[in-house]
Parts: C-alpha cells; structure tokens; sequence
C-alpha cells in the first residue's frame, strides 16, 4: 500500500490524479477541450492506459477520460507521456471545471457551432482563470438548442442557443392545415379567428416552425443564447435562475467572465454558485452581472 500523507494526496488530486477506493492505485483525468479528441490523441490515451494502467477508460460527465489502475511511482511518466502529445490532467479542486457541450456543431437541431464556443470557453476561462480559487467548483455547460440535451440549467452557468421566431402577416397564407401548427412539439402555435398566433409563455425558441412555413411567413425575430446561473445536480439538485436577456457570443462571453469574478467576490468558501445567488438574491446579483462593476474592480477581486 502506498504512504502518502493527506497534503500529498490532495496535491495529486488538484493536478487531476485521484487516489483510487484501492488505497493504491490513482486514477488520471485526461482533459478534452470540448469534449473532441482527435484518433491520434485518443490512441495515445489508449496506450498510456495499456503502459501504466488497467487498460480500461472510462468518461465522465464532464467529457473527460479517466485512466484507471495508476501506480504512484509512474505518475510522472504519464504526465511526460501526455505532453507529449499536448495533453495534460486536471478537472478538479475549486476553480473553473471542464466545459460540457452538446454535439448541436454537427447536430439536425443545433442552433450554434458548440463545441467552438466550448473551446473560446476552454481557453479563456478553463485556462485562463486556472489559478484562480473559488469559493467552490464552477461549471459550465453549452447547449446547442432548447432540447436541453447537456442540461445547462443544472450548471452553475449554462448556455442554451435559441431562434426566436415572429409572423409575418404580410406572407401568411393562414393555411386551412397549417405546416407550422403541426409541427410545434410545444402547441406554441394556434389560431384565434383564423389567425395564426404564437404562445409566447409556451415558445422555447427552437427555431422549428421557421423553417417549416411554406410561405416563409415564420421569420427570425432574435437569435443567439440565454444564459441560466446556479442550476446544481447532486444531493440537492436544482434549475438554475434564467438571466433576462438573450446574448450574442461576445456579451455571454464577457458575461461568464463577470460570473466568474462576482462568485469568487461574494461567495463564501466551500458554497455552491447556486446557494451564493439564493442567499444574496438573484435579481440583486442579476442587476450587477448585467452592468460593468466586475470587470471596473477585476484586478481588485483576482487580488484576492
């Protein structure tokens, strides 16, 4: 059985080495920039396991590989090894977490390239904000459509993509069988004295009945991303609040870099983004992350 002492372990730890149940062995977190690895990549992964572990991978809920069955004495060969090929351990302690996206970059219903979003998310905030101690983990999630497939809402900040629809009624033929009423999943369309209306409290902008108008009478009001703030999963899950404004790539951006610094400003060491915003309020918090005051005072709360 291995000696370390608890400082030794938790060091490995924070650099993605977890002491397996075995008291022996460490399991290696590989991070993936968006959940993608190239075959070449992934062949390596596979052959540092086959070297040094059990030559068994698992993946985990935030799109990493985990290699199984590590001995302490060769943790720095795999560290060498993954440099190697520009990869490296992580994904753990309280800072910024790898970021989960759905696959909407290739996906029928994806309404924005996800995982290139995931990536500008990696580098800027996964590793750009590495050094930088929370009050606790932080994660973040992409969604590419309102399918909610990668759950954003159950993320301290996730993004959900949306095409919010609006009726033309210059071109709408207000069909006796209308294409559109048909195809909304959510009955968000109808029609009140044979005019077609939208349901605005039942539309979920998936930007479905667009494209299914045979007149184009269904046009693109609005698009680009909403933004939900301390959803958690776990013992005591729960939906996040959702901010009250659609986003462009710049603006939510900018806007998880002002949630990143408001939670490492308020919250209290060892609590949750989500439990931060219930115990200050959410439409007060809201109303900062919406103007500029983290950004005017970053250099003062990073000093932290």
């Amino acid at each position: 059985m291995v000696k370390l002492s608890p400082k030794e372990i938790a060091e490995l730890k924070g650099q993605g080495y977890i002491f397996q149940n075995d008291k022996e062995h460490f399991v290696c977190r590989v991070i993936t920039v968006n959940g993608t690895m190239t075959s070449e990549k992934i062949k390596k992964v596979a052959d540092i396991s086959e070297k040094y572990g059990e030559g068994h991978m698992s993946f985990t809920s935030r799109l990493t590989i985990e290699i199984r069955g590590i001995k302490y004495e060769d943790i720095d060969k795999v560290k060498e090894e993954l440099k190697e090929c520009g990869m490296y351990a992580g994904g753990t302690g309280k800072r910024v977490r790898p970021v989960t996206s759905c696959k909407g970059t290739v996906c029928s219903y994806g309404l924005l390239d996800t995982q290139e979003l995931n990536r500008k998310i990696h580098e800027r905030f996964y590793l750009g904000c590495y050094d930088v101690v929370l009050p606790h983990k932080f994660k973040i999630a992409v969604g590419g459509c309102p399918n909610n497939c990668i759950k954003p809402n159950l993320n301290d900040l996730g993004i959900m993509a949306q095409r919010k629809p609006e009726l033309n009624l210059d071109k709408c033929k207000s069909c006796g069988k209308c294409a559109v009423i048909e195809k909304c999943r959510m009955k968000a369309v109808y029609k009140v004295d044979d005019r077609v209306v939208i349901d605005r409290e039942k539309c979920i902008n998936c930007g479905k009945c667009i494209e299914n108008c045979y007149f184009s009478a269904m046009e693109v009001k609005e698009e680009g991303m909403k933004i939900y703030l301390g959803g958690r999963w776990g013992k005591y899950p729960k939906a996040g609040y959702l901010v009250d404004k659609i986003f462009n790539e710049e603006e939510a951006l900018d806007f998880i870099e002002k949630s990143i610094l408001y939670f490492k400003d308020n919250g209290i060491s060892g609590e949750r983004f989500g439990i931060m915003l219930d115990r200050i309020g959410f439409n007060k918090a809201q109303e900062v992350l919406l103007g500029n005051e983290m950004i005017e005072r970053k250099s003062e709360i990073l000093s932290k």
